[in-house]
């Protein structure tokens, strides 16, 4: 039997953190569209890592529990890697909020379940749930701790208090980190760790659609007047993943990495702010 890693999005970012920590573990890939943790899973094997692909949809419990059931053939789950979701210019509103803000707390909360002693996970948020003005602490207390099943119908995340596919998804976003704080106190009752990661501006197919998009315009002008000047690659996401994946990082859990350029930074005070 092998320590197991759970990593569901197949894509970029995923990759990138996989094959820092995955070469002991057998590597489980999950994703909605089995062709592309196929493609993921045949470069992976071909660098000698014992990965297999299977089709999950994130906004399925069913789904992800099935997952998890294979996983759990081949050992106990060690690591999670979740880098699934869909962004403001491929979903709508109703959308975004299935997968990226219920699917999210779904998945944490099972794999919560059976994540081994000294096990470890991360989840993909991103510096959307940064740029939004500050909830109440009400909200963000619902958005951490209501059970999942009732998340969805919060009054705060019903069609008429949602403006448009951005907001819906600095929503998840924030619910993603919030709900991180709360799971990982869940996870600490069995030893394991659990962190979030909000990247900026990362070149992946899924941005690259953004940039193509009609805000496209907004994204490279986010980048040009970063503190950085560019946008970020998914090895430098995987820098800090790196570290929160392994024992290095034994005392962190509950906890958000920005990892942005310094976009949010320019947002509030400097070359990004909005024009009143």
């Amino acid at each position: 039997m092998k320590d197991v890693m759970l990593w569901l999005g197949a894509g970029q970012i995923g990759m990138a953190i996989a094959r820092r920590v995955g070469f002991n573990q057998k590597i489980i890939v999950g994703d909605k569209n089995i062709e592309n943790a196929k493609n993921i899973a045949k470069i992976m094997t071909e660098a000698g890592f014992d990965i297999e692909p299977v089709e999950c949809d994130i906004s399925n419990r069913e789904s992800i529990l099935n997952l998890i059931k294979k996983g759990q053939e081949y050992g106990e789950i060690a690591t999670l890697i979740n880098a699934a979701g869909v962004s403001p210019s491929q979903a709508p509103i109703e959308v975004i909020l299935k997968v990226d803000l219920y699917g999210t707390a779904v998945l944490l909360e099972e794999v919560g379940k059976v994540i081994k002693k000294g096990g470890r996970g991360v989840t993909i948020s991103s510096q959307s749930g940064h740029r939004m003005p500050a909830l109440t602490p009400e909200i963000d207390e619902q958005l951490a701790t209501t059970p999942t099943e009732e998340l969805l119908n919060l009054e705060v995340l019903q069609p008429k208090n949602i403006k448009d596919t951005l907001h819906a998804y600095q929503m998840a976003k924030r619910c993603n980190v919030k709900r991180v704080m709360a799971e990982a106190v869940k996870w600490g009752k069995r030893g394991a760790r659990l962190n979030s990661i909000s990247p900026g501006i990362i070149v992946t197919p899924l941005a690259i659609d953004e940039f193509n998009g009609i805000r496209g315009d907004f994204y490279k002008n986010m980048f040009a007047k970063c503190p950085a000047g560019r946008p970020g690659t998914a090895d430098e996401v995987a820098n800090v993943a790196e570290l929160l994946l392994t024992e290095k990082a034994d005392f962190i859990t509950g906890s958000d990495f920005l990892i942005d350029g310094g976009a949010t930074a320019a947002y509030f005070y400097g070359g990004l702010r909005p024009e009143k």
